[in-house]
């Protein structure tokens, strides 16, 4: 089993990875079918289902849809492009995507939400359709947008999870047991195994290259967030709290009234930055998925800045370690709140942070599996829920108490020797288990918990 690093954490634009970048990407393959087609084409239609259709208008899944089948894409996405062609196409009731001609698509009428069943394969299904001058579909392909801005069709949903079709990796493991016995029989760490499976694939500098584009990207969101302040949008009315909270403990610093527990606000703030940035559909880095973009570059914030000894050529070591954790919960379970709820995206993106944070500081791979096992284990059960269909409540503060736990995890698991008694193969199932089990409303429907027991929402 091969993830790469560049997948498990992707350039994206909020408000969600699932319901934002995943149509979009979605739509650009549907562009990519009809260019290969021999058919002439008049028009586009789309149909949203499941939790795309629950809360799609919060998560902006009628723009990214829309915005994706006009040619957008969510690596290249121009906000103020995009706000022009969005124009263009209300007022001429046309989109025309680079190399196919002008179609028609009149959005009130032709991308629907439909609230019915779900379709057959996950939750986040959408169906994408051409048609030709007398308004016949002749192209269709049905999409499900699984989680972390990955996409499928029905037909590679259906042949399995592992659609991973490249040459072999030095090290295929496929469980966190796999991992551990290569590890030791290698004698390699979790990031070196990952660094060979990327450089078999990628290539050293496009490895070297690409991870520090990602800390760029991470580190550039932090900072508009702790610098922008205001009112989110979408009717919520949630004022933005991490610049105010940020010039508090910055105007603290040097005083005799720094409580230690105050470590754990610092923590928060850089992980609520990028999900205010997110809420406001800005550029964020998955990780694993946008609802859960803030953890991990909290934890690397907090190493670098308050962590002594912490220096930025080990980023790689942290994003190559959090992305092996990453993929084996993506690969054996589900990063996909609609799927599991939030333990699903918050939980697995704490147990990525808290692997990565191990390593930097010098755990033993068993250390680091035990950190992630600490991080996950105590999000299992967590529901998605989020209030008006938007990433905001409760999800940016989630991400702050995320960040913390990943810290206290690899804290833990680097007080002790690697040995302990829940294996993270078994969290990973129990949490697949979970997500099975959880009722529908409780996977980003909005349709209970906060969803439906905040007043006035």
């Amino acid at each position: 089993m091969f993830l790469s690093v560049f997948e498990m954490f992707k350039v994206g634009i909020g408000p969600s990875s699932s319901h934002t970048m995943g149509p979009m990407v979605a739509a650009a393959r549907f562009l990519d079918l009809m260019r290969a087609s021999p058919f002439e084409f008049h028009g586009l239609r789309a149909s949203l289902h499941g939790s795309l259709a629950f809360t799609g208008v919060g998560h902006a899944t009628d723009r990214a849809t829309i915005l994706g089948l006009a040619g957008f894409r969510p690596e290249t996405y121009d906000n103020d492009e995009a706000e022009s062609v969005l124009k263009d196409i209300r007022e001429t009731g046309t989109v025309t995507p680079p190399g196919l001609p002008v179609l028609q698509f009149h959005a009130k009428e032709d991308l629907q939400f439909d609230f019915g069943p779900n379709l057959p394969g996950h939750a986040n299904g959408m169906i994408l359709m051409a048609t030709d001058k007398q308004g016949d579909v002749i192209l269709q392909e049905t999409y499900y947008s699984v989680g972390g801005g990955f996409v499928l069709t029905a037909d590679e949903l259906a042949a399995g999870r592992d659609t991973d079709d490249g040459p072999p990796v030095p090290y295929p493991f496929k469980s966190a047991a796999e991992m551990l016995e290569m590890a030791e029989t290698s004698g390699k760490s979790i990031a070196e195994m990952k660094k060979a499976n990327e450089i078999s694939r990628g290539g050293s500098e496009n490895l070297r290259s690409g991870v520090a584009r990602l800390w760029q990207v991470m580190n550039d969101c932090i900072e508009r967030g702790l610098a922008n302040d205001g009112i989110l949008p979408g009717g919520l009315q949630v004022r933005r709290r991490s610049k105010a909270i940020h010039e508090a403990l910055l105007a603290e610093r040097g005083t005799n009234l720094n409580a230690p527990h105050k470590i754990n606000d610092w923590i928060s703030i850089y992980a609520m930055a990028v999900n205010e940035e997110n809420a406001a559909g800005g550029q964020v880095v998955t990780a694993p998925t946008n609802g859960a973009a803030g953890v991990v570059p909290a934890v690397i914030k907090y190493w670098l800045e308050h962590v002594p000894g912490a220096n930025e050529r080990d980023i790689e070591t942290f994003l190559l370690t959090a992305a092996a954790i990453g993929g084996l919960v993506k690969f054996n379970a589900s990063i996909s709140g609609a799927e599991a709820g939030c333990q699903a995206e918050v939980g697995s993106a704490s147990a990525m942070g808290a692997a990565g944070l191990a390593a930097v500081l010098g755990g033993t791979p068993a250390q680091i599996e035990n950190a992630a096992e600490i991080a996950l284990e105590h999000h299992l059960g967590m529901t998605c829920d989020p209030v008006k269909g938007l990433v905001q409540v409760p999800c940016i503060e989630r991400n702050g108490l995320g960040a913390i736990k990943a810290v206290s995890a690899a804290s833990l698991a680097l007080r002790g020797d690697g040995v302990h008694l829940v294996p993270l193969d078994a969290c990973i199932e129990t949490m697949r288990q979970t997500g099975a089990d959880m009722s529908e409303r409780y996977k980003e429907t909005s349709l209970g918990g906060l969803a439906v027991n905040v007043p006035n929402c």
